[in-house]
């Protein structure tokens, strides 16, 4: 069977996260998609940061207290010192740098019909793109104002989906995702194939563990996420050896 690996962040094992220096590392081991996060700055430019300070990626003081990334302008935020010893990357200069698919998950709903201008104007990025979040308003408004480029939400684990009106399938359809992307707990064979039964890609994460790539291919999933996506592929290749030579 195949997996498709993905690079959170990058290659966030290796080098800072959500730099281009990963995202270089992540296309050099030969991930089939990276996933990276988005918000919105002060003066309305999207950029790449996980997190809504800057405060745990820092390289200096530059970038400490500086309150919410989103109170500063694009030049502040690309002005001060990451870990990656430069200011953090812009959406367009990530698109500039790679060439696979991306997972663009939105951290800031605000992000949205600005993500709609961005791609209406970089047709080839947004046909390598799929929207991810957790957030289902964001990606329902995604789905309105993008449907050509495909959605994933994502949950913690099954229960919280469950929670939706609806359970998960109502929260497909609200957000009209095309994959859902779910934490290992509570997963089972049979939820899996009521998940590819409508016509759904399936993705685990988090990738941590050999177990947890057995687990994977044991429930016949179609992708991950790992921080250190060239051991997951060792893993997925031990895991497919055994398999076999069972």
């Amino acid at each position: 069977m195949s997996l498709l690996i993905v690079g959170h962040r990058g290659a966030m094992a290796h080098k800072p996260e959500n730099s281009l220096a990963s995202y270089a590392l992540a296309e050099e081991i030969g991930v089939d998609e990276i996933e990276l996060d988005v918000r919105l700055s002060k003066d309305r430019q999207l950029f790449l940061l996980h997190d809504s300070t800057l405060d745990r990626t820092a390289g200096d003081d530059s970038a400490r207290n500086r309150g919410p990334a989103a109170g500063l302008t694009l030049a502040e935020l690309q002005a001060v010192v990451l870990d990656s010893g430069r200011g953090v990357v812009s959406l367009a200069e990530m698109y500039d740098a790679t060439t696979t698919a991306i997972q663009l998950e939105v951290k800031d709903p605000a992000t949205v019909p600005f993500l709609a201008d961005f791609f209406a104007q970089r047709t080839k990025d947004a046909a390598r793109t799929i929207l991810t979040g957790f957030d289902a308003n964001a990606l329902r408004q995604a789905a309105e104002l993008m449907p050509g480029i495909p959605r994933c939400i994502i949950v913690k684990t099954i229960a919280d989906a469950q929670r939706f009106d609806g359970g998960w399938q109502g929260l497909v359809d609200y957000t009209r995702s095309t994959r859902f992307a779910c934490g290992f707990p509570g997963l089972d064979a049979e939820l899996v194939q009521a998940i590819h039964a409508r016509g759904l890609e399936l993705h685990v994460w988090p990738m941590r563990t050999l177990d947890d790539m057995r687990t994977a291919i044991s429930l016949a999933v179609d992708g991950t996420t790992s921080d250190d996506p060239a051991q997951a592929q060792q893993w997925l290749r031990q895991v497919l050896n055994e398999h076999a030579g069972a």
